[in-house]
């Protein structure tokens, strides 16, 4: 097992060793996407720029090293975690755990949480189940009133969510 990622937020000089990690990280996409519905690079610099004027990315690092990053974005009443990767070699050890848990504890209690992912997407679904999130039914209706996204991956997303908990009276205590 690998140490515990320290997790921070990302600056615009990390912008390149992001985009390493979302655009390696996002190969596997092969595996379920329709070629037309695939893009490599998943993500531009203008794209992650763009992304950065809405949101605030995160970074895991190994060391000096990035090895996975993820976004927090506030839309209206809604908490979005968006743009979840993790570098292949770096998967399976809790890297994306901590990152989620990171940016979950950013969020006031009550809120609702949001993850859009591909349908086809096995690993995240999986990840977010185990982590309490469950599959909303009205997927579609979510991802538009929520997200800007092309409709292609409209059409093949789904959305997990949950509320981030209401603290305790024993931990207000503390």
């Amino acid at each position: 097992m690998l140490a515990s990622p320290a997790i921070r937020p990302l600056a615009g000089a990390d912008r390149d060793a992001a985009l390493a990690v979302i655009n390696t990280a996002a190969r596997w996409y092969r595996e379920f996407l329709p070629p037309a519905e695939y893009h490599d690079p998943e993500m531009t610099p203008a794209a992650w720029e763009a992304e950065a004027r809405r949101l605030t990315w995160y970074g895991a690092f190994a060391g000096e090293a990035l090895v996975g990053v993820m976004g927090l974005e506030y839309v209206r009443d809604v908490a979005l975690l968006r743009h979840a990767y993790v570098l292949p070699e770096h998967q399976r050890h809790g890297v994306g755990a901590r990152l989620r848990e990171h940016l979950e504890a950013q969020i006031p209690a009550g809120i609702r949480i949001i993850v859009g992912t591909y349908a086809a997407n096995y690993k995240a679904g999986r990840a977010l189940e185990k982590a309490g999130y469950r599959r909303a039914p009205d997927s579609e209706v979510i991802l538009r009133a929520y997200y800007a996204i092309p409709e292609d991956r409209l059409r093949s997303s789904v959305v997990y969510e949950k509320r981030r908990p209401a603290q305790a009276a024993s931990d207000l205590r503390k």
